[in-house]
């Protein structure tokens, strides 16, 4: 008797109708019960702009609800955030005076060492993380120290090391060199451990690409290079083997976190170092991204909050523990 020759079946064909997603999504509650990706408050750090004077509050035109802020104004919203549940704030400093190599940035009295120090008397458990970089800090704008037109990278690390115990002595709870220059983590590694402050942890911008996103944020930051640009020490965009190197180098050198900025471009690289690396992963959702969703959502163009929290949600699915962002408060609220 001639045997039978059985039909193959593929997987596809027997999927439908035993296998029907839609189950899953029926109802509100439903789809709440089996959401994979959740953003929750303490997910936020919100980075705050602080300026000389009193009683400043000056908008940032390019970033609708930003402000640069004098020191009690700082405090005022350092405080909000707490209350919102969002755990980290992310400082930056304007000085008033600014020099070839940055002096404001290492001066104990310094913009950001006074609002380190006014941020912690008002909330002590608030953790105040410090951007540590020279280019709001210097007259030409760049991150480091300027020879012949080049930003000199090993004339750098000791000033961002300097900045950086400055900032600890202050009461800094985390170090974020943001800068780019090669070594600077190591410095600052052994510069804190010298000084007694060993168990600050560094946040480290390692894959940090030069991008046109940042545009608002030289408004805000009010550090626009007077000549040239960042090219020369920040990651050309479309390199993605270089930002895993570049993570794998700031990890040998002691960092405790690890960033990817800007985010949303570089979902790709966010999921890569996440796969790759069991550290804490930071993004930076950085000005420009805000900026897009503001003047989108204010022209009626998008449904401004949905599209915020899918965008946040889409950095924390790529493999996000943290994330940077302007949105914070708003997104608090909303969560």
């Amino acid at each position: 008797m001639k045997a039978r020759r059985r039909r193959f079946i593929p997987a596809t064909a027997m999927a439908y109708p035993i296998h029907r997603p839609r189950r899953l999504r029926r109802n509100a509650v439903l789809r709440d019960m089996v959401r994979e990706t959740r953003l929750d408050p303490g997910d936020f750090i919100y980075p705050l702009f602080v300026v000389e004077g009193r009683d400043v509050r000056r908008p940032i035109v390019s970033m609708p609800g930003i402000f640069n802020l004098s020191l009690e104004h700082v405090v005022a919203e350092a405080r909000h955030a707490r209350k919102l549940g969002v755990p980290a704030v992310l400082l930056f400093g304007i000085p008033n005076h600014k020099d070839a190599r940055g002096t404001q940035a290492y001066a104990d009295d310094g913009i950001v060492q006074r609002a380190i120090q006014e941020i912690k008397a008002a909330e002590p458990d608030l953790q105040v993380i410090v951007d540590v970089c020279l280019c709001e800090f210097t007259d030409h704008g760049h991150c480091g120290v300027l020879e012949g037109g080049h930003v000199v990278n090993d004339a750098t690390l000791p000033l961002l090391a300097k900045m950086s115990v400055s900032c600890a002595k202050a009461g800094a709870d985390i170090i974020a060199p943001s800068d780019m220059m090669d070594g600077r983590v190591a410095a600052i590694r052994a510069a804190l451990d010298e000084t007694g402050f060993g168990e600050l942890p560094i946040m480290a911008y390692s894959a940090k690409f030069a991008s046109g996103y940042y545009g608002p944020f030289r408004e805000a930051a009010q550090n626009t290079p007077t000549s040239g640009d960042r090219r020369g020490y920040q990651m050309d965009p479309g390199n993605f083997r270089e930002a895993l190197k570049e993570v794998a180098l700031d990890v040998e050198e002691g960092a405790d976190m690890i960033m990817v900025k800007p985010a949303l471009a570089y979902l790709d690289v966010i999921r890569a170092v996440r796969e790759r690396w069991e550290l804490p992963v930071v993004s930076y959702n950085v000005s420009g991204e805000y900026s897009m969703l503001k003047a989108a959502g204010q022209n009626g163009w998008i449904d401004y909050e949905r599209v915020m929290l899918e965008t946040l949600t889409s950095m924390k699915r790529a493999g996000s523990d943290l994330i940077i962002t302007y949105h914070a408060l708003e997104a608090a609220k909303l969560l």
